[in-house]
């Protein structure tokens, strides 16, 4: 399994792209392909790395924010543009289809008639367990100011658990147990706030769930600038984690 972090960065940041992880694995001998979030900003960036629009398996929405679905409508588009054959299938929280419906009519009324390809709608709730395109899914809620889904994929081989917004729970904590690569959204270093996680939260998570890796995203632009070094002297003395920050194109193989 390989995780391609086209975007890293929260909702208003002007350098860094939105969130979104590009996953690629092998199950049942098949090449699977699926995109965790796909915010205003992702779109040209999953364009940019590749131009087969059969190739692209799942896309799913971790919650209705615009930095985690509004490029959603384009990604669509673009694959009738191309006219793509192959079934996309959609996984996200309570209501995914019509949220997606009702952001795809508003910014392009009348296509969803015209696509080339079926759309396949699936609602996931925590607690639930999915088998999918030759994956396990597993969901937990994570504390944020809209439900939002951790989630918790297996391709038999390897698992990666991706947070999605949020403080880390109970709940998600326990999803991501012994994964080999988590995942989550750190909006500041170690000031609480509400619906967000921290660095040094993560760092307590991570250890908490037992994780082999811990890559952090979605850190607030002005806490990533004004106190990077501080926050790059926390992470050097970690000794019994590997912890990442990667940038946006960075690639991780599980």
């Amino acid at each position: 399994m390989k995780a391609v972090f086209l975007g890293v960065g929260e909702a208003c940041d002007e350098l860094l792209p939105n969130t979104s992880i590009w996953v690629q694995a092998e199950t049942g001998g098949m090449p699977r392909s699926i995109l965790l979030d796909c915010g205003f900003t992702v779109p040209s960036l999953y364009w940019r790395r590749r131009v087969d629009q059969e190739e692209l398996d799942a896309l799913w929405i971790s919650h209705f924010h615009g930095d985690h679905f509004f490029g959603a409508p384009a990604l669509i588009l673009r694959f009738w543009e191309m006219r793509r054959r192959k079934p996309l299938t959609v996984i996200g929280p309570e209501g995914v289809e019509e949220v997606l419906v009702q952001a795809m009519n508003l910014a392009y009324p009348g296509f969803l008639s015209k696509l080339t390809y079926p759309l396949r709608f699936i609602q996931a709730e925590p607690g639930q367990t999915l088998h999918e395109l030759g994956f396990t899914w597993d969901f937990a809620l994570s504390s944020h100011g809209q439900p939002n889904l951790a989630l918790r994929i297996d391709d038999g081989e390897h698992t990666l658990f991706y947070s999605g917004d949020g403080r880390y729970t109970k709940e998600t904590t326990a999803l991501a147990r012994h994964c080999d690569l988590a995942i989550h959204e750190a909006f500041r270093l170690d000031q609480e706030v509400a619906g967000h996680g921290t660095i040094s939260g993560c760092v307590t998570f991570a250890r908490d769930a037992n994780v082999t890796s811990l890559a952090l995203v979605h850190v607030q632009r002005e806490e990533r600038r004004e106190r990077w070094e501080e926050i790059m002297r926390f992470l050097e003395n970690i000794d019994d984690l590997h912890v990442l920050l990667p940038e946006p194109g960075d690639e991780w193989v599980l």
